[in-house]
């Protein structure tokens, strides 16, 4: 895989709690100078990322925003506005966390319903990816949770946070969403990638897009 190849499907990470505008607003630079899919930053700091890639015309980067992040555990209302708000400041993307507990409760109902209250009120260029929590599910559930988030509208389907405790990506977690999902949608695996090997293994499992903190070493790696 040739360096440019694997930097577009990297979302170029940072959602530490602890993580200032400036540091944003280095990440944004980062992003466009090594071609990445995106940055994917807190919604805190989504006016910032959006402005500073806008700032960029002609580059073929996105901002992304999380909502509801990280529990999901959060009403589909609140979720919404997250949204909403986001997409006003000129967000392209939103990765929402579904409601877990509505999932083990419920199904891929719960999943459904989450998904398409945010999709409704987001305009349909922006890309929404569900983040499931693969590593917290069985495999019944993940395939539940993927159409459920699928029929809800989500343009992608993401394996994690990164920030829950039972883990992060797995090429089996990959690979049961890529087949559970239509060819349209894509596949997110975030959450423990840290090096070439973590990111060609979940890219050979079935993975669109990457979410780490660490494309530039991956892509050091690469080169």
């Amino acid at each position: 895989m040739q360096s440019q190849e694997l930097a577009a499907m990297i979302d170029h990470t940072l959602l530490k709690p602890e993580t200032t505008m400036k540091q944003v607003a280095d990440l944004c630079d980062e992003a466009i100078a090594h071609h990445f899919a995106a940055v994917c930053v807190s919604s805190i700091h989504a006016g910032v990322a959006a402005r500073k890639i806008l700032m960029h015309t002609t580059t073929k980067t996105r901002s992304c925003s999380v909502v509801g992040f990280p529990s999901g555990a959060l009403t589909r209302g609140i979720k919404a506005a997250e949204a909403v708000e986001a997409e006003s400041l000129g967000i392209n993307e939103i990765d929402m966390v579904i409601d877990l507990g509505g999932l083990f409760a419920y199904g891929g109902q719960a999943v459904y319903e989450d998904v398409k209250y945010v999709r409704k009120s987001l305009p349909d260029r922006v890309v929404l990816k569900a983040i499931i929590e693969s590593a917290a599910l069985n495999d019944v559930q993940i395939v539940e949770a993927c159409r459920g988030a699928v029929d809800g509208g989500a343009n992608f389907v993401k394996t994690s946070t990164g920030f829950h405790p039972s883990g992060g990506a797995t090429r089996d977690a990959v690979s049961l969403m890529r087949a559970s999902v239509p060819d349209s949608v894509g596949v997110k695996a975030s959450g423990g990638i840290r090096t070439l090997s973590d990111a060609l293994g979940m890219i050979e499992a079935g993975a669109n897009r990457i979410g780490t903190s660490a494309g530039i070493a991956i892509l050091a790696e690469l080169n």
